[in-house]
């Protein structure tokens, strides 16, 4: 078979990826945050001194899913562009952030360790500068994806450093879920 293929079919390889890496992203990103009970209602996240800019529950719920659903299109445009030259290195860097993401909600809601949350997004937002770096020759469309993230990823940053400004001893404030004792 030497035919190439049709606009139509490239179109359809394209969607069957995405059908795939948008529900995969946007469900494991929301366990991320839900597994470590990230956001308000959160006893010690409420108990934390926020700063002014802190936005209302309501804007995460609605931001990381957007979020997340441009993270799986992105990554499916990649997928779908099989031989391209840097694929396998894009591919990389893009599962190392996101990997990394999903550590973020455990390490700052679960553990409360502010600090090294502070790090880690800052890791994040360098890796998915390279990321982007990485996807622009590849596709276009899928850096663009990542622009919106970086954004939110840097404003988290700033969040995160307020944050941790105003709660010197945030790590004690309430007791870790993993080091709660029963009995």
């Amino acid at each position: 078979m030497s035919e190439i293929a049709t606009q139509g079919q490239l179109r359809m390889s394209y969607l069957r990826w995405a059908l795939v890496t948008v529900p995969a992203i946007v469900l494991l990103g929301s366990l991320s945050g839900l597994l470590s009970n990230g956001g308000y209602g959160n006893r010690w996240f409420d108990a934390l001194d926020l700063p002014a800019i802190t936005p209302a529950d309501w804007v995460f719920a609605t931001v990381w899913p957007l979020l997340y659903i441009c993270l799986g299109l992105a990554l499916a445009m990649i997928l779908h562009a099989r031989g391209a030259k840097g694929r396998g290195f894009a591919l990389l860097l893009f599962f190392v952030q996101l990997i990394a993401n999903f550590a973020w909600s455990p390490l700052f809601f679960g553990q409360h360790q502010v600090t090294t949350a502070l790090y880690l997004i800052i890791f994040i937002l360098m890796i998915t500068v390279a990321t982007t770096f990485a996807f622009a020759p590849i596709r276009r469309a899928a850096a663009w994806l990542l622009v919106p993230y970086m954004a939110w990823l840097t404003f988290a940053a700033i969040l995160n450093f307020q944050i941790d400004e105003r709660n010197p001893d945030a790590e004690t404030l309430v007791p870790a879920a993993a080091s709660t004792q029963i009995g």
